[in-house]
């Protein structure tokens, strides 16, 4: 019986708060829908703000009002997750209000709007890129900004987002034994990232995927290819002196200068016999 009450007390609060809504969004009586609007704002009643901000677009345009009206607008949309149709508010702030104060915020929330889009890794990566373009056209175009350091730390999240993703595609390659691809894959992920604590080990997935191609390839096909390999592993041992998979590497080198031996001695044979 205590529960009823309680859901009937619910009920009632509840039509009695949209039946007052209700009677705000059909007053004819803008200045009261104007200070409800505001007032449902600083509630976050977001929705309710929404509907209200829309209503009276038409009568605050072209007065002081408007700017600030267009503001909250936007982070409304925000604020309910809709960060398809904010980052359009923001954009569209920003080219309304080009010297207004909240301009350069503005311009950064659109750039964040496109961040909170960002997807998982196995997805497409679009809003990823535009994240990281817009991000560093902030920093560009705002060069004091104290929004900066979140903006250059985001752009370091998806970049490292972005690496991750196309690392994933290159392993791909070579999981389905696409070796030539895969080699081609992990030598472009270094091009592309060039400052990635993870460089020796793309280099490494080269020479890995090179020895297999090579493995693989019909004889007359093998020497240039085991070749390719050692010209591989020279550019590592090259490139990174420092680093601790020298060990791995030594076994490839081994491995691939022995094949060529073997090949030689087979030539050799083939040779004799003739």
């Amino acid at each position: 019986m205590k529960i009823a009450v309680q859901f009937l007390v619910v009920i009632i609060f509840f039509c009695s708060c949209t039946s007052k809504f209700g009677k705000v969004l059909k007053s004819k009586d803008n200045e009261y829908k104007y200070k409800m609007a505001e007032q449902y704002y600083a509630q976050k009643k977001w929705d309710k703000a929404t509907q209200l901000f829309e209503g009276l677009f038409p009568y605050v345009k072209g007065t002081a009002r408007f700017e600030d009206m267009y503001y909250k607008y936007a982070y409304c949309a925000y604020n309910q997750k809709d960060y398809l149709n904010a980052e359009n508010l923001f954009k569209n702030f920003t080219e309304n209000f080009p010297n207004a104060q909240r301009t350069e915020e503005c311009e950064y929330m659109r750039a964040y709007c496109f961040f909170k889009q960002s997807p998982k890794v196995e997805l497409d990566q679009t809003n990823t890129s535009k994240t990281v373009a817009l991000m560093q056209a902030f920093i560009n175009t705002h060069p004091g900004s104290e929004r900066n350091k979140q903006a250059e730390g985001i752009i370091d999240q998806l970049r490292q987002k972005q690496e991750l993703k196309d690392f994933k595609a290159a392993k791909l390659y070579y999981d389905l034994n696409f070796f030539k691809s895969a080699a081609v894959a992990f030598s472009t992920l270094m091009d592309d990232y060039p400052d990635s604590d993870n460089s020796d080990s793309y280099k490494l997935e080269v020479v890995k995927a090179y020895y297999k191609y090579a493995e693989m390839s019909v004889a007359e096909k093998q020497q240039e290819r085991y070749e390719r390999v050692l010209a591989e592993i020279s550019d590592f041992e090259d490139r990174f002196p420092q680093s601790n998979l020298h060990a791995q590497i030594e076994d490839y080198k081994t491995l691939s200068s022995d094949h060529i031996k073997h090949l030689h001695n087979e030539q050799a044979k083939a040779t004799s016999r003739q």
